[in-house]
């Protein structure tokens, strides 16, 4: 699966390119790979990084509950990701994908940076999370959720 993302921002080019290594490698239950595209993606500007597998998830979690995201849907969520990925990745951290969850949903103390998990963590688990909540090429996710950014950024 190679997907052009000459059409994306340059900066946004090396975060979709390794999400979808990423993704890919949770489908295949490789954790090597996780690894790689997880500290791929760790090294890249966090904000931006961060604003990117936020949106995609939300959006996902938009697409999945059109009547609203309740804290019902949450567990539900927190509890299939972690159970799936436990049973071949270790090092699986339910706080982490609350911690995504959260701020994918606006919810988040962004000001708590002391609790906040290595960048590596977070993209492993944001993987996860994305994963779990779509279907087939992560791509279509990644580009709506660039898309709806940039709507964001204009109206701002």
């Amino acid at each position: 699966m190679t997907e052009n993302w000459r059409h994306l921002p340059a900066p946004a080019r090396p975060i979709a390119a390794a999400t979808v290594e990423a993704v890919t490698a949770v489908r295949a239950r490789d954790a090597a790979a996780l690894d790689q595209a997880s500290a791929e993606l760790g090294a890249l500007d966090a904000a931006q990084t961060g604003l990117i597998l936020g949106t995609t998830v939300r959006l996902l979690l938009e697409r999945a509950h059109p009547d609203g995201v309740d804290g019902d849907d949450v567990r539900a969520v927190l509890e299939r990701c972690a159970r799936t990925s436990m049973t071949w990745l270790p090092g699986v951290d339910p706080h982490v994908l609350l911690i995504l969850l959260a701020g994918a949903l606006g919810v988040l103390d962004e000001d708590d940076t002391a609790a906040r998990p290595p960048a590596e963590s977070l993209a492993q688990h944001a993987a996860l999370l994305l994963a779990d909540l779509s279907t087939g090429d992560p791509a279509p996710h990644l580009t709506a959720a660039l898309a709806e950014i940039e709507r964001a950024q204009l109206n701002d």
